[in-house]
């Protein structure tokens, strides 16, 4: 693993401004989270508003292989964990839905998810949901300089598990900073001693900038790729929720900088 970033004042400005165009697409996004929506309307709303930002969207055009994510925002209904595509999809009385956002201004990246409810959900859903941000907020509490990655992680999974859900495995937070996806990774468990080579419990520091986002699941922590190369759903069809802020690592307090209302 490379050396993690810690951001100068000047950076974590600019770091700052881009996240404040992914809090303020959440905040017009959800303005037509209802029933009826097509997702990939939602998406064009959010391309839209980031453009007039003077910043581009993160995701459109992220290449995985072979892969090229061709939208702005990861839309993820019900069963959809993340990575969904935006389509003709319209979103119906009692989904949930997961919508993933990034962007970059001036060479920095923001990025942020919420797991919204479509009118009236399920006792299951709701619980989900609340146990969900919960979570981030519990793994946030622990990202302050002295703690280790797996302090985040602890908090995350103890939290969720004690509540009835699992934690996915398989996708994990991620520093940020000039890159979208940059070190350390930051699972949502604490790692089995033979894995933990690969998520190393690195002692955090003031100034590093982190994308904490939990992904929790109703049933059993599983995964499945769609035929699509993108969509990651669970395996046994049951509900999944996404909340995700970009963070950056204070001696006190952490800072959220994708906070939106």
């Amino acid at each position: 693993m490379e050396a993690v970033a810690v951001h100068t004042t000047t950076e974590l400005h600019l770091l700052e401004a881009a996240c404040r165009v992914v809090a303020g697409t959440f905040e017009v996004v959800a303005k037509y989270i209802e029933p009826g929506r097509e997702t990939r309307e939602l998406d064009q709303i959010a391309e839209d508003y980031i453009r007039s930002q003077g910043a581009e969207p993160a995701f459109k055009g992220y290449r995985v292989g072979n892969l090229v994510y061709p939208y702005t925002l990861c839309i993820s209904v019900n069963d959809a964990v993340v990575h969904g595509l935006p389509g003709p999809y319209r979103l119906q009385e009692g989904d949930i839905v997961s919508i993933d956002c990034g962007c970059k201004k001036d060479g920095y990246y923001g990025d942020a998810a919420y797991t919204f409810a479509v009118g009236e959900i399920s006792e299951e859903k709701r619980q989900l949901l609340a146990v969900t941000e919960a979570a981030l907020w519990k793994g946030i509490a622990q990202a302050v300089s002295r703690n280790k990655v797996y302090h985040i992680s602890r908090a995350i999974q103890e939290y969720v598990e004690a509540h009835g859900f699992s934690v996915v495995r398989e996708l994990v937070g991620h520093g940020i900073g000039r890159r979208l996806h940059d070190d350390p990774p930051i699972p949502n468990f604490v790692p089995p001693l033979l894995h933990r080579s690969q998520f190393p419990n690195v002692k955090l520091r003031a100034g590093q900038a982190l994308a904490i986002e939990p992904m929790v699941n109703a049933g059993a922590p599983d995964v499945k790729t769609d035929p699509d190369g993108w969509t990651i759903r669970t395996v046994d069809g049951k509900p999944s929720a996404h909340f995700e802020h970009t963070v950056v690592v204070q001696d006190k307090e952490p800072l959220v900088l994708t906070l939106w209302t």
